[in-house]
């Protein structure tokens, strides 16, 4: 799998070796300092809690996939406005308590 966060016009590309054991200190500390050498502040935003469900979303394919990511997007995550891409790619947009955009898209690997 992988994670891709746009922060204004650049990216920031985070690869997930294994989804059922997820590095969140390691994603989070590259997240946050890639946000704050944008000047952009994360604080408002939950993407701590937003990660582990995309992932769940895309790797808990025990009930058919893509239902689970489908339902995700049903369901909603918090300040998240979600997405489900055609070929299993799960987006969530959202904007900061500056108003910048953040945008988060879980890749799988199927």
């Amino acid at each position: 799998m992988e994670l891709d966060v746009k922060l204004g016009g650049d990216s920031l590309s985070i690869p997930i070796s294994n989804p059922f054991q997820l590095d969140m200190p390691s994603m989070m500390e590259k997240i946050e300092s890639f946000a704050t050498a944008k000047g952009i502040k994360l604080d408002s935003l939950d993407i701590a809690g937003l990660i582990p469900k995309m992932v769940k979303g895309i790797a808990g394919c025990e009930r058919g996939c893509p239902a689970d990511a489908k339902g995700l997007v049903s369901r909603g995550v918090n300040d998240f406005e979600l997405e489900y891409i055609e070929g299993g790619i799960l987006s969530a947009n959202a904007k900061t308590a500056g108003g910048a955009p953040v945008q988060i898209k879980m890749f799988p690997d199927f």
